[in-house]
């Protein structure tokens, strides 16, 4: 069972924002966690995401496992992303 991304548009001005090199390995992170996401993520405390660790970025997601998505909402910087 794969799991379908979504990407909201504020999470994709975020993403365009940053360079290349981390873009890329954002993206490679959310193609991976396609297949497993629970292996991957953990669940915010007080909130309905989960985040996902790339280095020094997060990427916060829902997830709908009733209709296999993955609904990315922000990626961000780990020292700002939790203040949005």
């Amino acid at each position: 069972m794969i799991y379908e991304l979504i990407y909201t548009e504020t999470a994709l001005k975020q993403l365009k924002k940053l360079d290349k090199k981390t873009q890329e390995r954002i993206i490679l992170a959310l193609e991976r966690i396609r297949y497993n996401p629970f292996k991957h993520v953990r669940k915010l405390t007080g909130r309905p995401e989960y985040r996902l660790r790339v280095g020094d970025y997060r990427v916060l997601i829902r997830i709908d496992k009733g209709k296999l998505i993955i609904l990315i909402v922000a990626v961000g910087h780990r020292k700002k992303i939790y203040n949005a």
